[in-house]
């Protein structure tokens, strides 16, 4: 069973062009080539209710407290570049969305793997029991 892909519609994206930081000569200081997307995920209507709080749920420092992603792009020299990657980099966050995590299934551990823990601290006792003084006399 495949997800259906989401699309988000271009008036829920809002992006601000911004000067770069960081190496670029002299038109570093003159042209806005760095992107900032901004994509509102608590209230997009686009997004399926699992899927929005599944990414809102993620300790994400790129989601706001509002619920808010912002992503910045500034690894390439072209406004246009920067924007495609920016997008991309949306399409990816919201995919990581779409599949649930597989739940975690409770096991025990094996009396084998007991028996071998406890003969490792019982090992490492027995190391650190000969590192005392031991009486030793070195007049």
């Amino acid at each position: 069973m495949t997800q259906p892909a989401i699309a988000i519609p271009e008036h829920e994206i809002v992006e601000r062009f911004v000067r770069a930081a960081g190496p670029g000569g002299q038109n570093v200081n003159k042209v806005s080539t760095a992107v900032e997307l901004r994509f509102d995920i608590a209230r997009s209507p686009s997004l399926p209710e699992p899927v929005r709080e599944r990414l809102l749920a993620r300790r994400d420092r790129r989601v706001t407290g509002d619920g808010v992603l912002v992503l910045n792009a500034q690894r390439f020299r072209t406004q246009e570049r920067n924007r495609q990657d920016a997008r991309e980099r949306l399409a990816h966050f919201i995919e990581s969305g779409l599949h649930a995590p597989k739940p975690r299934l409770a096991t025990r551990p094996t009396r084998a793997s007991k028996q071998r823990r406890l003969d490792a601290k019982r090992e490492r006792s027995t190391i650190k029991r000969g590192r005392g003084t031991g009486g030793r006399d070195w007049d």
